[in-house]
């Protein structure tokens, strides 16, 4: 009777710890089965930010606004239906992320190379590294092994997403949500060196706001008129809009921070005044401290394991009984 008790015991122990390990992230998780996926998202994205440097930015905040709400899932690329309500249409999102495109191409050269292996998360954390260093940034290291949610939440999207409106505190309370620190904050708001912003976003700070230096103000009012115009886009980084480097936080020491929440980290006394100061005389310290940043962000709250499912279209919840455990 003991040993049946103690086959039992261990055997219960070893289901144990194969479960857990398989729901770790790894840096080996598709070498069997589908060991070219790095080099093909690589390929695209390079392709992709050749054509157009932009691109770059896009797929870096499209991570950015999935991680942020609910985890790194993959839960922002879903389209809305008659039965479904997704995150693309938030006020964060609508109008402005773009790149999905890229994910579309990056998905559909997997499902014929190794159909219903890699999921839409790990496409979007892989290629967001690679649109960086396309751009000149560090690449870090994407471990992999996420699933895909079969939920969405605009609500969450519109409320956990940091907004350009926010001061100080608040975008310290919104990071520390997530589990980051107020130095990887200003490190994360680092990505604002390359991109684009809506002149909706910064309309107020260039015609109110006294801590901005007048020429640069007087420069970008040409571009965001005081009304109409709320499409226009400006580049965040107006010295190197679509170089990685360490011209955003040079920018806010002279106060040519575009938009609102980028010049709270600098100015009036801020606790990150050093940090700020020191990235701007320092590019590789920022360039390193990002990266192990965006190594942090790709493992928010990962599904893995049996949760959730493998999509088989990024942009839609699968159907088919297959390969699919709803989230909880």
């Amino acid at each position: 009777m003991a040993l049946v008790v103690s086959i039992k015991f261990w055997l219960l122990f070893i289901t144990c710890v194969i479960g857990i390990a398989s729901a770790e992230l790894s840096n080996d998780f598709y070498d069997k089965s589908c060991p070219k996926v790095l080099r093909t998202i690589r390929k695209i994205v390079e392709k992709a930010v050749s054509n157009e440097s932009r691109m770059g930015a896009s797929l870096l905040r499209l991570h950015f606004h999935d991680c942020f709400v609910q985890g790194c899932d993959a839960s922002v690329l879903l389209d809305d239906t008659e039965n479904f309500t997704g995150e693309k249409n938030s006020f964060p999102n609508a109008n402005s992320l773009r790149g999905f495109e890229v994910i579309d191409d990056i998905k559909s050269q997997l499902e014929i190379m190794c159909p219903g292996v890699v999921s839409c998360a790990d496409i979007l954390a892989v290629a967001a590294r690679d649109g960086i260093a396309a751009l000149g940034g560090q690449r870090w290291n994407v471990l992999l092994g996420r699933r895909d949610s079969t939920t969405a939440s605009l609500a969450d999207s519109n409320s956990d997403l940091p907004a350009p409106f926010l001061d100080f505190d608040g975008l310290v309370s919104a990071f520390d949500k997530k589990g980051f620190t107020t130095q990887e904050m200003v490190t994360l708001s680092g990505a604002h060196t390359i991109g684009l912003v809506r002149c909706i976003f910064f309309r107020a700070r260039i015609y109110n706001e006294t801590n901005i230096d007048p020429s640069f103000a007087e420069s970008m009012q040409a571009a965001c008129p005081f009304e109409g115009g709320d499409n226009n886009l400006s580049p965040f980084d107006t010295t190197t809009p679509f170089v990685f480097d360490n011209a955003f936080y040079q920018n806010l020491v002279i106060n040519k921070g575009l938009v609102h929440s980028d010049q709270q980290l600098f100015g009036n006394g801020t606790s990150t005044n050093t940090q700020v100061r020191g990235y701007s005389r320092n590019m590789g310290r920022f360039k390193k401290d990002f990266a192990v940043a965006m190594f942090k962000m790709t493992n928010l709250s990962p599904l893995t394991g049996t949760d959730g499912q493998i999509r088989l279209n990024c942009r839609v919840i699968n159907t088919t009984p297959s390969n699919t455990t709803t989230t909880t």
